[in-house]
């Protein structure tokens, strides 16, 4: 019985995979063809030295956030304060600087991660142990944060000038033609794409995301795992802020504001379920490159800003209804493959 059970699910989750598969094709395949239209148009989109550069230098740091929102969501929970916590480690990524002459950068990157770590936590815990709602813990902890990087910064900011000009060249420098911050970008993308995908860890946050309550009767340590994949989002989110900071060099109470849609919004569209335990970083990731280059791309087509906005928030609704389509055949699939048994 059970070797007839194991099987059908087995195809199922096959089937499921190369659907998963697919849709990251067809993201990709989106990008591409946004990209060959925009070129098509102005040829300096693509065909130019500072073109090339900003196709992949813009979506750099979306995609670190958007990775870390993946792994969120992939457990069935979410983390709208990652704007916020990027935000509030750009700061002191440059308070580091100025009140702290000569630090070295490394140890500001690990400062600033292990900072957006522990705010992970903090919405982690209250999501695992006072099991709340993630959305309504990290919807206050975004303005909790929010509100102290705002009584933090007050009416200053970090300039430029104050910050290292070996750090700022992490912002511009390339090498072989791609920027350094996209090539930081692509090495945690893929550390993050095997650790989900050849890791107990990272199939256990699958599982989590599908049915929380078997997962918990199956013996999976849940709360280990929600701590986990949050203090990846802000560890992620303050890696994103570091980032930041070298990529723009001025910071104010008001940077990173937004993100978190953007990230939620780039996840979502590379194929991430918003019920979690379906999706990939690596379709996050794509999402996270659709979404900015969209943005840049819509201008020179000539579309308004209303439509800019419009065509992003169709794409967002058009994953979502996608998803739930998808989510209804897999329960029909596992209804009849159980019932064949």
């Amino acid at each position: 019985m059970s070797t007839a059970t194991t099987t059908p699910t087995s195809n199922v989750t096959k089937r499921l995979g190369a659907i998963g598969k697919a849709r990251e094709l067809g993201i990709l395949l989106a990008l591409v063809i946004v990209v060959i239209a925009a070129t098509a148009a102005n040829p300096n989109f693509l065909f130019s030295a500072d073109g090339w550069r900003d196709l992949l230098l813009t979506p750099s740091i979306l995609v670190l956030v958007a990775v870390g929102q993946a792994i969120v969501l992939i457990t069935r929970n979410v983390d709208l304060s990652v704007g916020s916590v990027l935000g509030l480690t750009a700061y002191l990524t440059g308070r580091l600087f100025i009140d702290f002459p000569g630090i070295p950068i490394i140890v500001v990157f690990v400062i600033a991660v292990a900072f957006g770590g522990a705010l992970g936590l903090i919405n982690g815990a209250l999501v695992a142990f006072a099991k709340v709602p993630a959305m309504v813990i990290t919807l206050g902890t975004l303005y909790a944060y929010r509100g102290i990087n705002v009584l933090w910064t007050g009416s200053d900011r970090v300039n430029a000038s104050d910050l290292p000009k070996s750090f700022l060249a992490l912002g511009t420098e390339q090498f072989l033609t791609i920027p350094i911050l996209t090539i930081i970008a692509l090495v945690v993308l893929v550390i993050a794409g095997w650790y989900m995908k050849n890791t107990r860890g990272g199939r256990e946050f699958y599982a989590i995301g599908s049915d929380p309550a078997a997962a918990e009767l199956y013996g999976l340590r849940v709360t280990r795992r929600l701590l986990t994949a949050f203090v990846l989002s802000g560890a992620l989110a303050g890696l994103g802020g570091v980032l930041y900071a070298a990529r723009y060099g001025t910071i104010n109470s008001q940077a990173g504001s937004g993100w978190e849609l953007d990230a939620v919004g780039a996840a979502v569209i590379g194929g991430v379920a918003i019920v979690g335990g379906v999706g990939s970083v690596w379709g996050a990731a794509i999402g996270a490159v659709l979404l900015l280059t969209i943005n840049r791309a819509l201008p020179i087509l000539g579309i308004p800003d209303f439509w800019q906005r419009a065509v992003v928030g169709v794409l967002i609704i058009g994953a979502i209804v996608l998803d739930r389509v998808l989510a209804v055949r897999q329960k029909r699939k596992l209804i009849e493959a159980r019932d064949d048994s």
